[in-house]
């Protein structure tokens, strides 16, 4: 895999962590019960750790993080559901919009995973994807639980 493949890849998983994180914020602020409160700020957080990450690691190949908004579809479509849902502050609504979220961002990093990435990429995406998944599974959880 060339360099320049690989350094779109990581901007691309970086663009849908800063998503991700704006989707929880979004999400943490609208909610009214403490505890979503804090699992939305607490998955949020991860996700600007995760990014910063990969755009530290963007640097390091000698590429620029990427500036635009230019997400998959799937990502966008998801975020912009979870608008909608907080309108309406239904937990329930909130917690189903951000575990789609979460589904999209799943799927880039299993793409990412498939792809022949260098070892040490390898293992950066390989791990933050368990993170991904541990944020998903949570909100699943608490959905199921509402």
């Amino acid at each position: 895999m060339e360099k320049s493949e690989v350094i779109t890849t990581l901007n691309e998983l970086a663009e849908i962590s800063r998503d991700g994180e704006q989707g929880f914020l979004a999400a943490a602020e609208d909610v009214e019960n403490p505890t979503l409160k804090t699992v939305f700020r607490t998955a949020a957080a991860r996700c600007a750790e995760g990014a910063k990450e990969l755009e530290s690691k963007i640097v390091t190949l000698g590429g620029e993080p990427s500036k635009s908004g230019s997400m998959p579809g799937a990502m966008h479509r998801a975020w912009t559901n979870l608008k909608a849902a907080l309108t309406s502050r239904s937990e329930q609504a909130v917690l189903e919009e951000v575990e789609r979220g979460e589904d999209a961002a799943k799927d880039a990093y299993q793409q990412a995973i498939a792809q022949p990435l260098p070892p040490e990429i390898r293992s950066m995406v390989q791990r933050q994807y368990q993170g991904v998944k541990e944020n998903h599974d949570r909100v699943r959880s608490l959905r199921d639980a509402a």
